[in-house]
Formats: C-alpha cells, sequence, structure tokens
C-alpha cells in the first residue's frame, strides 16, 4: 500500500493571453504522503498557486493543461468531469485561500456557511459509501468462491456468510442510526438549555416557560432502548413535568428544572457507546435478544458480543478472505509480469515515432484486458497508477495525432503569411504587420511524455512484485473489515440541520473562537482578520478532508495573528492526520511546520527536500537567496535582497531560469536547463552546480551562519 495520497506527474501549464502564451508551470513532479505538510516555497509568479489550483480543478478559463497527471484516489483529476471532481472538491481535498474574504458570502450568517457544505455532502457522501460497500463486497464473495476451487457446498455457505455479513451490517446500522438520533437530540437538548442560561443570565429578553413546550417534544422522540434503558423513568418524569406541572411551577423552580435536565442529559451523551458491528450480529442471530443486552454492562456487553461475533462467524470469514486476498494478489502479481512484458513492446513501438492512430489505439486496446488483471480489485486504497494508466496513455497518444495536424496546419499558414508578407516588401510596398512566428509543438517531447507514463507504471509494477513476498494476509483482512465498517458507518451518518449547528459550534471552538454558540449567528464584517481565517479553516474541515490546501493562509494577517494561525493548522494536522499543502513565498513561515519543502522558480522544481536538508544542506542558489532574506533575530549582517526580476514566461529561458538573477551561474546555466541531481534518496536539486565537472562554490556567508546557530539552538530541529 503507498504511501502517498496524491502524486503530480510532469504537470505543464500555461495560460493564453493578449501577449502571447504564459508558460506557468513547467514539467514538475511531486507527491504528497499521508500525515505530512509539503510547503511550495517560491516568489510571485513561481506556479505555486496555479498548481494548488489546478489540484482543486479551479483554473481560469484561460488555463491550459500541456500535459501531466494529479493522481488521487485512482483517478487523474484533470482528466474527470465536473460531476465527479464536485465529489472530491471541499469533501476530499478542501483549501484556505490568502484572503478569507474571498471565501465569505458578506451577507450571510457564518454558521450557515458551514453547515451548508456539510449537509450538502452528506447525502452525497452516504450514497457514495453504500454503493462502494456493496461493490467490494461482491468482489469478496466471487474471489473467496474461487479461492476455495468453486467447490459449490464451500460456495453455498460462503454465499449465505456474505449475505449474513451484509444482513447484521444492517442491522448494526438501524441500532446505530437510533442511538446516534437520540443522542444528537439530547446534544441539541443541551445546546438550547446553555443558549437560554446565557442569554437569561446576560438579563436578555427570554421567556424561560415558552422553551418547555419543545423540550416535551424533543424528550419524547429520545426513544432509542440503550440510551434510555437506564434513565427511562426519569425522561419521563420530565415529560410529565413540561405537560402538566408547568403550568403551577414558579421561574425558580423552572430554572432548578433546566439545570437538573442539563444534568441528565449529559449524562446520556456521556454513556459509553456499543459496539454495534458486534451488537449487530448478536441480535441478527438472536431475535429477542435485547432486553438481555440492555441489562448488561456496555463493557461486558461489547465483549461477549465479540466472542460471539468470532466463534459463530468471523474467524471462518476472515479465513475465507484472506485465502480470497491471497489469490487476489497472486492473481494481481501475474498480471503485473504481463504487463511489463506488454509495456516493453509498447515503448518500443512508440520509440520508433512511426506509429498510426489506429495502431496505436490497437496497442491500448489490447493492453486493456492485461491491465485490468494486474490491479488487485482488493486492495480499498486504489492504485492510481495503473487505475489512470490507459486514460492517460489514451488521451496523450490522441493529443499526438492531434498536434501532427496543428502542426502541419501552423506550418501552411506561416508558409501563407510568409508568402504574402515577402511579396509585398518585393513590391516596395510599405508593410506594418509581422509575420506570427510559428506554434509547433514539439512531437518528440510528447512521444517522450509517452515513454515516461510506459516507464511510471513499470516502476510501479517492478517495485510491487520485489515486496510480494512480505504481505500480511491477516493483517490485510482486518483492514478490509475496517473498510466494510467505515463505509457501513458512512452510510449510518445522517446529518440533521441540528447535528450540523452543533458540529459547526465545535468546529468553530476548535479553530479557535471564543463564545462560538453566540458568534455562531454573526457577519463576516463582525469578525477582525484573524477571526475570519478561522472561520474558513472551520468550513475547510467541515466535510473532513483527507487533503488541506493552504495558499498563503497568512500573508493578508498581522504578524501576531500570522503565528496563531500557523499554530492552528500545524496542530489540526496532527489531530486529523491531514496531509497539508502548504503554499508561501516566505521559507520562515513554514520552517516549523513542513515535513518536506519544494522550491519553485519560473514554473519549475529547482529543489525539494525534507525540511531538514533545505534548512541545513540547501544546494540551489534560489534557496540560497530565499534564506538569505528571511530575517531572523540574531542575524548581524544585512540581509541581502534577491537582485533582478522573474523572467517574463511569455519567454521562456533557454537555460536556467535563475540564471540571470545568480552570481554563481555558469555559462552552461545560460545554455540548458540543469536537470535534478540527486543529493541523497530524499534531497535533488536543480543546479549545474552539483555536476561532477563544476567549479566548487561555497555557500553564503550569511546562510552558513545561520546552520550554525540553528544547530547550537536546536539540533537537528528547525530554526
Amino acid at each position: 500500500m503507498s504511501d502517498n495520497i496524491l502524486e503530480v506527474k510532469k504537470l505543464k501549464i500555461s495560460f493564453r493571453t493578449n501577449n502571447g502564451t504564459v508558460k506557468a508551470v513547467r514539467d514538475i513532479s511531486f507527491d504528497l504522503k499521508r500525515g505530512e505538510t509539503l510547503a511550495i516555497v517560491g516568489e510571485s509568479g513561481s506556479g505555486k498557486s496555479v498548481t494548488s489550483k489546478a489540484i482543486l480543478g479551479i483554473l481560469a478559463g484561460n488555463s491550459i493543461v500541456d500535459g501531466g497527471e494529479i493522481l488521487y484516489d485512482g483517478k487523474d483529476l484533470l482528466k474527470i468531469s465536473e460531476d465527479e471532481m464536485y465529489k472530491i472538491r471541499g469533501d476530499k481535498i478542501s483549501m484556505i485561500f490568502q484572503d478569507p474574504l474571498s471565501s465569505l458570502n458578506p451577507i450571510v450568517r457564518i454558521g450557515k456557511q458551514i453547515t451548508e457544505a456539510m449537509l450538502l455532502k452528506n447525502k452525497a457522501s452516504r450514497k457514495i459509501s453504500r454503493k462502494e460497500f456493496n461493490k467490494m463486497l461482491a468482489i469478496l464473495q466471487n474471489m473467496m468462491i474461487e479461492a476455495t476451487g468453486n467447490n459449490e457446498e464451500e460456495a453455498t455457505k460462503i454465499k449465505v456468510m456474505t449475505k449474513q455479513f451484509d444482513d447484521f451490517n444492517i442491522e448494526a446500522l438501524k441500532l446505530e442510526n437510533s442511538y446516534n438520533v437520540s443522542e444528537s437530540i439530547a446534544e441539541e437538548l443541551i445546546a438550547s438549555i446553555k443558549d437560554f442560561k446565557f442569554l437569561y443570565e446576560k438579563k436578555q429578553k427570554v421567556d424561560p416557560f415558552s422553551y418547555a413546550p419543545y423540550y416535551r417534544k424533543k424528550l419524547k422522540a429520545i426513544n432509542d432502548p440503550f440510551i434510555l434503558h437506564d434513565v427511562k423513568d426519569k425522561v419521563q418524569d420530565f415529560i410529565n413535568y413540561f405537560s402538566n406541572e408547568i403550568k403551577t411551577t414558579s421561574l425558580e423552580t423552572l430554572i432548578a428544572k433546566y439545570d437538573e435536565l442539563e444534568a441528565l442529559l449529559n449524562t446520556i451523551v456521556a454513556k459509553e457507546k456499543p459496539n454495534f458491528f458486534r451488537i449487530g450480529y448478536y441480535l441478527y442471530v438472536n431475535k429477542e435478544a435485547l432486553p438481555e443486552l440492555l441489562n448488561m454492562d456496555v463493557a461486558k456487553m461489547n465483549e461477549m458480543a465479540l466472542e460471539y461475533l468470532d466463534n459463530n462467524f468471523m474467524n471462518q470469514f476472515i479465513d475465507y478472505e484472506q485465502k480470497a486476498l491471497k489469490l487476489s494478489h497472486e492473481r494481481a502479481i501475474e498480471g503485473k509480469k504481463r504487463v511489463i512484458v506488454k509495456n516493453k513492446e509498447l515503448r518500443e513501438y512508440f520509440e520508433k515515432g512511426e506509429f498510426t492512430k489506429k495502431e496505436a489505439m490497437e496497442h491500448i486496446k489490447e493492453m486493456r484486458e492485461i491491465l485490468n488483471s494486474s490491479i488487485d480489485h482488493l486492495e480499498p486504497i486504489k492504485d492510481s497508477i495503473a487505475y489512470t494508466f490507459l486514460k492517460t496513455l489514451s488521451y496523450n497518444v490522441k493529443s499526438y495525432f492531434a498536434n501532427v495536424i496543428s502542426n502541419e496546419k501552423e506550418e501552411k499558414r506561416f508558409a501563407k503569411q510568409s508568402a504574402k508578407h515577402d511579396a509585398l516588401v518585393a513590391k516596395g510596398k510599405n508593410v506594418d504587420w509581422k509575420v506570427v512566428p510559428k506554434k509547433i509543438i514539439d512531437l518528440n517531447e510528447q512521444i517522450e511524455n509517452l515513454l515516461a507514463i510506459i516507464d511510471r507504471l513499470d516502476e510501479k509494477y517492478q517495485e510491487d512484485i520485489a515486496t510480494s513476498s512480505n504481505i500480511d494476509f491477516f493483517a490485510k483482512s482486518i483492514d478490509l473489515i475496517d473498510y466494510f465498517k467505515a463505509k457501513a458507518s458512512q452510510v449510518v451518518y445522517k446529518v440533521t440541520k441540528a447535528m450540523a449547528k452543533e458540529k459547526a459550534i465545535k468546529l468553530m471552538e476548535e479553530v479557535g473562537i471564543p463564545e462560538a454558540r453566540i458568534r455562531y449567528r454573526q457577519y463576516p464584517f463582525e469578525f477582525s482578520g484573524g477571526m475570519r481565517q478561522r472561520i474558513v479553516i472551520a468550513i475547510a474541515l467541515s466535510a473532513n478532508p483527507d487533503i488541506l490546501i493552504c495558499d498563503e493562509p497568512t500573508t493578508a494577517l498581522d504578524v501576531t495573528i500570522q503565528s496563531q494561525i500557523l499554530e492552528l493548522i500545524n496542530n489540526l494536522k496532527k489531530e486529523r492526520n491531514l496531509s497539508v499543502i502548504f503554499i508561501t513565498h516566505d521559507l520562515g513561515v513554514v520552517a516549523n511546520m513542513a515535513d518536506r519543502i519544494a522550491v519553485m522558480y519560473a514554473g519549475k522544481i529547482v529543489e525539494y527536500g525534507t525540511s531538514e536538508e533545505i534548512f541545513y544542506a540547501p544546494a540551489h542558489p534560489y534557496t540560497w537567496a530565499l534564506l538569505s532574506s528571511m530575517p531572523d533575530l540574531d542575524t548581524k549582517e544585512k540581509l541581502e535582497a534577491i537582485p533582478g526580476t522573474p523572467p517574463n514566461m511569455i519567454y521562456p529561458p533557454v537555460g536556467d531560469a535563475f540564471a540571470v538573477r545568480n552570481k554563481y551561474a555558469l555559462k552552461i546555466d545560460f545554455e540548458e536547463q540543469p536537470p535534478l541531481f540527486k543529493i541523497t534518496d530524499t534531497h535533488y536539486a536543480a543546479t549545474w552546480l552539483l555536476h561532477p565537472n563544476a567549479p566548487k562554490v561555497e555557500m553564503p556567508k550569511i546562510i552558513v551562519d545561520r546552520i550554525e546557530r540553528m544547530k547550537k539552538a536546536g539540533g537537528d530541529n528547525n530554526e
């Protein structure tokens, strides 16, 4: 299973403008690992924000994706439809923008803006989760039958067990949904009592007696047996009180009753939750056993139900499951070997450069069946490279032939315009227009892209084959059960408006907004800049995303607020196991939060490494320049401004784009772009200074001194 949650491969993006085509992102590749922070650092115009917008599918209308892939969950985000992207954007991948007001509607209350996404996404998520649960269970059943040799008796038993697994999951879902609804009502009532008490204590105009009918109605809706079994009489007493006794009660007694009700509700919410996956099976088999369970301690009930589930179902189910996983894995490995053979044939075919569109598409068609056999469909986490291979290859082949036609038309257009221009000049006419230069697509580069796609799949599959003997199938079977449980939980989790409000208030508290319950109903203009950014972070987290993209989230804030927001993002990342892409122009901002750093300049990644490598062993002159211009309290020397300005990317430099601003530039820097030289397994830099034949250049003294101070201050930790 790959640690990468997102992979960007050879991404190229340009923009059409009146002055020409701006090459904004030029062939960059990087990956984002689960639970890590990747910082992308560079000056304005380096292409870092364009990259983040491409990931989220919100590029400007005049953008052109010239090539590359953005792989997430078995999909290439550059090639999926807007409907598919809608399911990912905001739900799986969220973004925090530089200016919080650009993300907030000034005339809609904050609470509504936070809950809106929860309510919209929840309904879609539940449908998708049920579909994925059913699909994976069907694949597992078929593979279990095949793993037992298609024995008729075993096949019948497996079908029965699979049906039981589905049925008792449904039973568990019903139980958990009932529990969740009653629990959420209790939470809603607690919130309402707190609201009332707050207003009452603040001497606001509020009628304590007007709350009673609402509380009576809500208490009647708390009907889950696991919630009520030891508090049923107390809840009924409150229902009776709000129905009858309240008519003659005093204000002081009513306030005291609200306190008592809040205490009872807190007891309900604090209850240990039964494990409904286990209990679902027990009640599925023992239909009349609910009263027996209700009289048991929750911990003992969970323990008993686990033992019953294991002995009567799960041990044998997992045994079948392990055999299925082993067979599926072995078949995928054999398929991978066949793909590698076919890829060799494909590579040789494309490498010659003499191919027709019809032949190329035939080759891709032949690969389809072979590739499908190489995919382990019982892996919950999809192999994005394999799942997108054919689509990407097919897209690039079609693009190649489209560009062949485009180049021919461009050649004819250029020849025609040139002939007309030359004829007018020959006649002595005053020609006040120029021939538009040819815009010819480099077809050799497109073939290189095709070969790179093939090579990437080869490398991945060779790695899979090399590690194929180290698989723990019991652990994989538990992971797959956990996958089913997670999907089932997503199906059952229905978000009501009341639940969304409580979740929003908790999110507001989580991101550090004081008096969240009051501020829930306020408008954006009633918040400071830092508080608005906290609201935007809460909105970004509302759908519980896998990836959070932070595009210069502190630039528009005061320095004192910046550190608070950075600390908040870092803490949320750790608590929620988020993967974070942090976009900034300031290396100092990410010193204490980035796991890895990609330094961008003029649309290319010029250095890439761990945070420690970038700060303690920087290798590219541009990284030196960024570090030299970064202020710190102990620097005695005058900070060095980076001379010059970034290049005009309508006319990208032939060589190293930083060469004209680089006092360490070599002659070759102006003639040829440097490749990414490998320094360590995790550290790369695109500078000719790393070439074995390059002259030795010492790092600037200001950087050397800074590194020494950092080592003394914190050992191997970032400054």
